[in-house]
């Protein structure tokens, strides 16, 4: 069974279109928007009017689903992989990074010959060579970190008026972040509108913090049916910004022949209240499903998906209930847009081509299997085998989570009736069915390290967020390393190049300007140890060290008077 055109008969048809002929793409994907923060799902208060209308305009996956968690669902999206494989599977904690093996849909468009753009949250890796810029990205305006206000994010940053990172450097911009990922989005349009395209629009809402101008959020204030006012007023303005996108597209020429896809990272953290990770909504729309964000069940993990391409005949409002996921779509749009692909270049998931194009066809895949690997909930980081899975067939979805169940999701949606016990046999096929899926996952679930060295990247500023922890969350927001935690880890980082390096030791960021709260610092790395007094309003603790080249762990210390040590959550490391 072929995954993808195969590479040579794609590069033979690719030489044949002209570049006028070769469909543009634009990825939008939302951050924590659930399958029922839509009117068009059912939602009976939220009002996406543009979003309704791409959904009656496109070809929709009404069984299509992701990871639990943001990085998972973008790794396995950026290179058609399981999490797992790519190394790529939490949050924090030094496990955000996608391995260097791993090829990326943008390399994949770049090699075509295709203009290729990120805006907004990417979340794979805020260091060389995981950067987006390093990934594949020609045209690059991100945030760091995992959201805006998080740790490695410019200090400061509050949704409004921010400072990004245009293509390497910092710049500040005008207006509330949705607003401007979209600007920036139609600015990249604009500028390659006569060329081939790709554009990756992954916005950082509606994830919380819940910040959005008041205008979004009025309508929903005061009615008790709302689980979160101004989550609603974020998914407000995505579907404002949508419609201006189209109007854009419309306004350039290049309508006609762009897909346009919609989907959204993992299920919904605000748009409903649930008692507990895994309950039926307690207020709020969840489209009947059981289950938020963090959680396998259907509520956490199945999103909207839209494809909408009127040239290529993706048009009308058609649904396909097909199992699919986030690992199909870089096999899909390599296949439409008949981008060339080595022979020996199989990625775990399928083009969805062949449904799409609504021929009779034997789909050769009867099950698909997802895992948070990332440790949730106190759990240990790698979990162990089984931990925290779903296997999903068309009929059936076998849970592990705190228990093992059996539901039969075509009769029961809401996963409320347990058939586990009626059906063993169904129990022990579907069980049998993730040996493989960890047998090629395992192995992969190593540490990806961080460059320093690097041409690229020098210096390389670490933050505390990719701590390598065996478990619990590292300092990850401003808030919390405000608190100064009494805390270390080890960065993995891989030293490029032998020779001298200074290591600086810092609380806040560059840019925060703050002293260093500590009597004494300490810093380790490839076997070398070495201490400092911390002078009273130093900004930052100096080290300089000879270093071997090769991959090893970085760890640091600040001890306050009572000898009690944090880790120095910013540490910039420089080839010298």
């Amino acid at each position: 069974m072929k995954k993808l055109v195969s590479g040579t008969v794609a590069l033979v048809i690719s030489f044949a279109l002209g570049a006028a002929e070769k469909p543009n793409v634009i990825l939008v994907m939302t951050d924590d928007q659930g399958y029922g923060d839509l009117s068009c799902h059912g939602n009976p208060i939220l009002k996406t009017p543009h979003l309704d209308q791409l959904h009656a305009e496109s070809v929709r996956f009404t069984d299509f689903h992701v990871s639990s968690f943001c990085t998972p669902t973008r790794a396995a999206l950026m290179t058609g992989n399981t999490p797992g494989h790519t190394g790529a599977f939490r949050t924090s904690s030094g496990r955000t990074m996608m391995h260097t093996d791993e090829k990326t849909v943008a390399n994949l468009f770049a090699d075509a010959g295709y203009a290729t753009g990120m805006v907004g949250k990417w979340h794979l890796g805020d260091n060389a060579p995981h950067r987006p810029q390093d990934r594949g990205f020609q045209d690059v305006v991100w945030h760091r970190c995992g959201g805006i206000g998080q740790a490695s994010d410019y200090w400061g940053n509050d949704y409004f008026d921010d400072t990004y990172e245009r293509n390497g450097k910092f710049e500040k911009f005008e207006g509330y972040c949705t607003d401007v990922w979209f600007r920036e989005g139609m600015r990249f349009v604009e500028e390659n509108k006569k060329n081939p395209f790709f554009l990756y629009l992954a916005l950082n809402a509606p994830h919380g913090p819940y910040f959005v101008p008041p205008e979004w959020a009025e309508p929903y204030k005061g009615n008790k049916e709302v689980a979160n006012a101004n989550f609603y007023g974020m998914v407000a303005n995505i579907d404002h910004n949508m419609g201006l996108l189209r109007k854009h597209l419309e306004k350039v020429g290049v309508a006609e022949n762009t897909i346009l896809i919609f989907m959204t990272d993992n299920g919904t953290a605000a748009g409903a209240k649930f008692n507990g990770l895994t309950s039926l909504p307690t207020l709020g729309y969840n489209a009947g499903m059981r289950g938020k964000k963090s959680s396998v069940y259907e509520g956490g993990i199945r999103v909207p998906f839209f494809i909408h391409w009127p040239k290529g005949g993706l048009t009308g409002g058609r649904d396909i209930d097909t199992l699919a996921a986030h690992i199909d779509v870089l096999p899909t749009l390599a296949d439409l847009c008949k981008i060339p692909v080595s022979e020996d270049y199989a990625p775990d998931g399928l083009s969805l081509k062949p449904l799409l194009d609504g021929a009779k066809y034997d789909w050769p895949r009867n099950h698909l299997v997802e895992q948070y690997l990332g440790g949730a909930h106190a759990r240990a980081l790698p979990p162990g085998p089984f931990d925290y899975t779903v296997i999903m067939t068309e009929q059936w979805r076998l849970v592990s989570s705190d228990e093992q169940k059996l539901f039969d999701i075509q009769k029961d949606l809401a996963q409320e009736n347990d058939l586990s016990a009626e059906h063993p046999d169904v129990v022990k096929r579907l069980r049998a069915l993730y040996d493989p899926f960890w047998e090629k996952v395992q192995p992969r679930l190593t540490p990806v390290h961080i460059d320093l060295g690097n041409p690229a990247q020098n210096p390389t500023e670490l933050c505390s967020q990719d701590w390598y922890m065996p478990t619990g969350n590292p300092p990850w927001n401003f808030g919390s390393i405000k608190k100064l935690p009494k805390v270390t880890g080890p960065w993995k980082v891989d030293v490029k190049e032998a020779g001298r390096y200074k290591i600086t030791l810092r609380q806040f960021p560059i840019v925060a300007d703050k002293p260093v709260v500590a009597e004494r610092a300490k810093v380790q790395i490839a076997g070398k140890t070495a201490e400092s007094k911390v002078e009273p309003g130093s900004k930052g603790v100096v080290f300089e060290l000879d270093l071997p080249a090769g991959k090893t762990e970085l760890l640091t210390w600040l001890y306050d008077k009572k000898g009690k040590a944090g880790g120095a959550y910013f540490t910039e490391v420089e080839k010298l």
